[in-house]
């Protein structure tokens, strides 16, 4: 069994319950298992700034599946809760990025691990550090936490939704 680390994302239609949907999902599968969520965070985009604030959330699965079925899975979430091809750090239904499978590195044309930048956003980082603060990225050899506090004021706003705003889910 691997630990993986996902973060999920979304900024179209109705974000939250995308964002919850997905973890469901992820969770229901039969070789996939969530063993931590973090709150629900509200970000601003980064990139292609033109568009609504983003839900974010982090999720740390035991899984029974090399990175790239993995991969393939979340792609497949995607595509069940609505997602279409749109443009580079454009707006989206859902995102499914995968972030860390164990001390794998690899950069394959369909998957690069760890994530290629992951250590440049705040969005990632804040909710992967909620509930993986002492995680090392292996190629980094920092934590978690480490990582986003190098951040200093750079990466992008992020804050915590409040209970009303999440729907009470932890």
């Amino acid at each position: 069994m691997s630990r993986a680390h996902l973060s999920i994302g979304a900024n179209l239609g109705a974000a939250i319950e995308n964002c919850l949907r997905a973890t469901d999902v992820l969770d229901r599968h039969v070789a996939c298992r969530v063993l931590k969520r973090s709150r629900l965070y509200r970000t601003e985009p980064l990139g292609k700034v033109d568009q609504p604030d983003f839900i974010n959330l982090a999720v740390e699965l035991e899984c029974a599946m090399e990175p790239i079925e993995l991969l393939a899975l979340c792609q497949a979430i995607e595509l069940e809760l609505g997602r279409k091809d749109g443009s580079r750090w454009g707006p989206r239904v859902i995102d499914l990025d995968l972030l860390l499978v164990d001390d794998w590195v690899m950069d394959e044309p369909e998957l690069t691990l760890p994530h290629a930048r992951m250590c440049e956003r705040r969005f990632v980082l804040a909710p992967l550090a909620e509930i993986a603060p002492d995680l090392r990225h292996p190629l980094a050899d920092k934590t978690i936490s480490e990582l986003l506090h190098g951040l200093g004021v750079g990466g992008g706003r992020v804050e915590v939704l409040n209970d009303l705003e999440s729907g009470g889910v932890r």
